[in-house]
C-alpha cells in the first residue's frame, strides 16, 4: 500500500468513527458491557446518606422555589425548570466554581471509547478545568423536562457522560480509577447516580416537589462536595 491509499484509508475510518449515534440506556449497556448494580453499591449508599440544617436565608428561597415546582413544575419547559428551579438547588447546595475545580454548562464532551465514538452535552458539569478547556471530569448532570423524552435518554446521556470521563482519566495516565458521580432529573423527579469501572447504580427517586426529599437532594449535593474535595481531586 502507498503511503496516499494509506492516508486515505486512515482519513475514511475518521469520517465513519465521527458519526455518533444516539444510544438508549439497553444499547449502552450492551455495546460496552455494562452492569447495573442494585441500590445497595457502597459507593451510592455512602453518598445517599446526607442532610443537611439550613439557615434562615436559605430556608427563604428553599421555601419559595419549592412551592413554586410544586405549582408550576408540570407546565414548564426544560429552560424553565433550569432557571425557575434547578439553578437555585445548585446555589442551596454550594456547588460553585473555586481554586479547585470548575461548574461547565451545556458543555460538549466526547471520546473514542473501546473503538467506539461517543459525544453529548452536560446540561451542567463540574470538572478539573482551565477557562473552557475540562481535564478531569467529576460530576455530571443531565435533565429533562418530559418523563417521555423523544429527543433523548437522560440515563443514556449519562452513561455516555461517564463513559467519556473514565476515558479521558485513561489518556491522563490516572492509575487509580476513582468512582463517578452524577444526576439525572425527569421532572419532578430526580435520580442519583454512581458509576465504577462497568458497573454502575441509580438511585430510587427524589420527588423534588416534597419537603423532605427536597432537603435530602440538597444534604446529598452538598455531601458530593465534601466527597469531590476529600477524595477525588488530584
Amino acid at each position: 500500500m502507498t503511503n496516499q491509499e494509506d492516508v486515505e484509508v486512515k482519513t475514511i475510518n475518521v469520517i465513519m468513527i465521527k458519526r455518533a449515534k444516539k444510544r438508549s440506556e439497553a444499547e449502552i449497556i450492551d455495546s460496552f458491557g455494562l452492569e447495573k448494580t442494585k441500590m445497595t453499591a457502597p459507593t451510592l449508599v455512602e453518598w445517599l446518606d446526607a442532610s443537611v440544617v439550613l439557615d434562615n436565608f436559605e430556608q427563604a428561597i428553599f421555601s419559595r422555589i419549592r412551592a413554586e415546582a410544586t405549582e408550576m413544575i408540570e407546565g414548564w419547559n426544560e429552560e424553565d425548570l433550569k432557571m425557575n428551579f434547578i439553578a437555585f438547588v445548585i446555589d442551596l447546595a454550594n456547588l460553585k466554581s473555586n481554586k479547585l475545580f470548575r461548574t461547565y454548562y451545556e458543555k460538549t464532551v466526547e471520546a473514542v471509547v473501546d473503538g467506539i465514538y461517543l459525544k453529548t452535552k452536560t446540561d451542567f458539569m463540574i470538572a478539573k478545568g482551565v477557562l473552557d478547556l475540562v481535564k478531569i471530569p467529576y460530576f455530571h448532570f443531565q435533565e429533562y423536562k418530559k418523563e417521555k423524552d423523544p429527543n433523548g435518554d437522560p440515563t443514556a446521556q449519562l452513561l455516555e457522560a461517564f463513559l467519556i470521563a473514565q476515558e479521558k482519566n485513561k489518556s491522563l495516565n490516572r492509575t487509580h480509577e476513582k468512582p463517578l458521580y452524577g444526576v439525572c432529573v425527569v421532572g419532578r423527579l430526580w435520580y442519583f447516580v454512581t458509576m465504577e469501572g462497568k458497573h454502575y447504580c441509580v438511585s430510587k427517586s427524589y420527588d423534588s416537589t416534597e419537603e423532605d426529599d427536597l432537603l435530602l437532594i440538597i444534604g446529598i449535593l452538598r455531601k458530593f462536595r465534601y466527597i469531590l474535595e476529600t477524595r477525588l481531586l488530584d
